[in-house]
């Protein structure tokens, strides 16, 4: 069984630590769900993005790990190009109860900033990174700039099309974050309840 005071604990000190560059927003009725948004790294490829994670709590939690996929697109040895599963030590044999959802994005935060290709969880992103490091940093770049930007203004001239559709606007805003800023994503969800 979730336990559901200590996820809250968990949550409300997510919430008082704003400067973290972490933030996490429950989905739907259950505590078992929820979505966390870390900030790129300063100095990194990644500077300036905002990724946001899928984020399960099993019922065993915090004895199991959560399990944690990224949402944003990311060129990152460590992290699927393909559907943002991540290799990270912590999220697998290494957790303990002891660690925190704030610990566990803090920790995702910090693998942006420090790679491990020797163990990588994308085998062409790692050689990329190895082989052809400059190359790596352009990619991780662009990549960055196209699916992990968000910019305000276009945030709110999207939210006000969807409302012109009838929708409301809290919905609107709901269904783009939760889909990265993807207007097409952010319909489906609309339309389909």
């Amino acid at each position: 069984m979730l336990d559901v005071s200590r996820v809250q604990k968990e949550l409300m000190e997510v919430e008082r630590d704003k400067l973290s560059g972490v933030s996490i927003q429950i989905l739907g009725s259950s505590l078992s769900h929820m979505q966390g948004t870390i900030e790129g790294p300063s100095g990194t490829p990644y500077e300036g993005g905002v990724f946001t994670i899928d984020i399960q709590l099993p019922s065993a939690y915090p004895f199991e790990p959560p399990k944690m996929q990224f949402i944003t697109r990311v060129w990152h040895p460590n992290i699927s190009s393909q559907n943002g599963a991540i290799c990270l030590d912590i999220l697998k044999d290494q957790w303990s109860p002891a660690l925190t959802l704030k610990t566990a994005l803090l920790s995702l935060q910090a693998l942006l900033s420090t790679p491990e290709p020797g163990d990588p969880q994308d085998a062409v992103v790692a050689e990329q990174y190895l082989k052809h490091y400059s190359t790596y940093v352009s990619t991780a770049r662009y990549w960055t700039e196209t699916f992990a930007k968000r910019s305000s203004i276009g945030l709110q001239e999207k939210v006000m099309k969807f409302v012109e559709m009838g929708f409301s606007e809290d919905a609107a805003l709901g269904a783009l974050q939760s889909t990265g800023g993807d207007e097409n994503a952010a319909l489906e969800k609309l339309c389909s309840g």
